[in-house]
């Protein structure tokens, strides 16, 4: 039975994650820091931490030693090089939530994982709060994939949407057409990629079980434009969104680009992984949001 360690795990595609491996079976702890209680019982152990305590991070992990370790928490050089040295000779892989943000000075082409190469990306620690969040999670794989003595896997993910995401991005733009509230965009032209919560710990233990390394984008196939997202929001609402074009500000929609800003699957495919195309699951999400909202 493998043995395994989830930093994080109580939230959102994290928490889908260690319900998937616990059908599988598998030998389960979780390291958060106690503030979101869990619903898992006695199914996973569960070890009370903050991981930005370099110190107790590492006292704590001093004698253990573990099959597969899941870093979800990870924004930061200073974090992840932490991990290094606590995990060094601990671990025999190590899969790290990326995001599609270490592209977020690339827009309007699809991009592939060349794109960024955190190999020979110049390394400058500090911690989250000194960076910005696509900087930071640069930071972060460059340090696992330059200093780590284990084989690491980068899961870089788009905005991952589902019924329980506590962000509520899409659940905003749905309610402020409910009630009529107006949503700024830049531009209704410019297409997104996404991925479901299902479908994004579903990777991710593809990545326990097969033997890929380095960086995945992993997203759903299919993109949508803002203009194609807010007609699907309003078929479900029965109601036209009050849709102002324009410079940002405070109601600008958190979807909103200038341009293009997507990834190609062409690598987590050939790998052996296919996500459920966008347009059969996202209409489905957005009419049981509406449902919860109205």
């Amino acid at each position: 039975m493998k043995k395994i360690l989830v930093l994080g795990g109580t939230r959102f595609f994290g928490k889908r994650l260690v319900e998937v491996l616990i059908e599988e079976g598998f030998n389960i702890t979780i390291a958060t820091r106690g503030i979101t209680p869990h619903l898992f019982g006695d199914r996973v152990q569960q070890i009370i931490v903050d991981r930005t305590d370099t110190e107790t991070f590492k006292e704590i992990f001093e004698n253990t030693s573990w099959d597969i370790v899941f870093d979800n928490i990870c924004y930061s050089p200073n974090e992840a090089l932490a991990a290094c040295e606590v995990f060094k000779g601990k671990t025999k892989k190590y899969i790290f939530t990326s995001t599609l943000s270490v592209y977020d000075e690339i827009l309007g082409k699809e991009l592939t994982e060349e794109d960024f190469n955190p190999y020979t990306y110049n390394i400058r620690y500090g911690n989250s709060q000194d960076f910005s969040y696509g900087e930071g999670k640069r930071l972060a794989e460059a340090v696992f994939f330059q200093q780590a003595s284990f084989p690491v896997v980068a899961v870089r993910f788009p905005i991952v949407l589902g019924l329980d995401d506590y962000t509520r991005r899409l659940h905003d733009h749905i309610e402020r057409v409910i009630k009529g509230e107006p949503i700024h965009f830049i531009s209704m032209n410019a297409r997104m990629s996404f991925i479901s919560s299902e479908d994004a710990a579903k990777f991710l233990k593809f990545a326990l079980l097969s033997d890929i390394e380095g960086p995945f984008n992993v997203t759903s196939s299919g993109t949508v434009s803002m203009q194609e997202l807010m007609g699907l929001i309003e078929k479900a609402v029965g109601k036209q969104a009050k849709i102002v074009v324009g410079k940002d500000n405070e109601r600008t929609s958190p979807f909103s680009l200038p341009d293009d800003w997507y990834m190609s699957q062409e690598k987590s495919i050939k790998a052996g992984f296919t996500c459920e195309p966008l347009n059969d699951w996202l209409p489905t999400l957005i009419n049981e949001i509406t449902k919860q909202c109205k």
